[in-house]
């Protein structure tokens, strides 16, 4: 995990697909399991993708609240 990748989760949009458009923070557990059985993709979005999988996992999406509200 980089520093920033945190805010990026809410500022990040999806590119492509069923969400396409919606932020990565905003992606239902159930897409980013799909991806984590799939693959995920190379690069930044990969890397966010499976930060988000793991903080939805473990019942941490709360701790991406006061980024919002930026």
């Amino acid at each position: 995990m980089e520093a920033d990748d945190l805010p990026k989760l809410v500022s990040v949009r999806m590119p492509y697909g069923k969400y396409q458009g919606r932020l990565i923070a905003d992606l239902p557990g159930a897409y980013l399991a799909w991806f984590a059985r799939k693959g995920f993709p190379p690069g930044e979005l990969g890397r966010l993708l499976a930060l988000m999988l793991e903080l939805d996992h473990n019942g941490l999406s709360a701790l991406l609240d006061p980024l919002r509200k930026r």
